[in-house]
């Protein structure tokens, strides 16, 4: 089955199971992640810069669950 196949019938699950789907493939992506090589120096640096600006100050995100709010209301 090809990607566009899948990607076809997926709108066509239940919730349950496009649940399921979503669990699995965030479990798939947690291994590749955990399996993949670690950040390069460049990338360890932004991501250490970025945590420690955060740090500093944790306020001036939006919680995800806001942003994807202001998101589904703007269509």
């Amino acid at each position: 089955m090809s990607k566009a196949q899948i990607l076809e019938e997926l709108p066509k699950l239940t919730a349950s199971d496009r649940s399921q789907v979503f669990a699995w493939l965030a479990e798939i992506h947690e291994t590749d992640l955990l399996d993949a090589d670690a950040p390069s120096p460049s990338e360890k640096q932004a991501l250490d810069e970025a945590f420690a600006e955060f740090e500093r100050d944790p306020s001036p995100g939006e919680p995800w669950r806001d942003v994807f709010l202001k998101l589904r209301q703007s269509r």
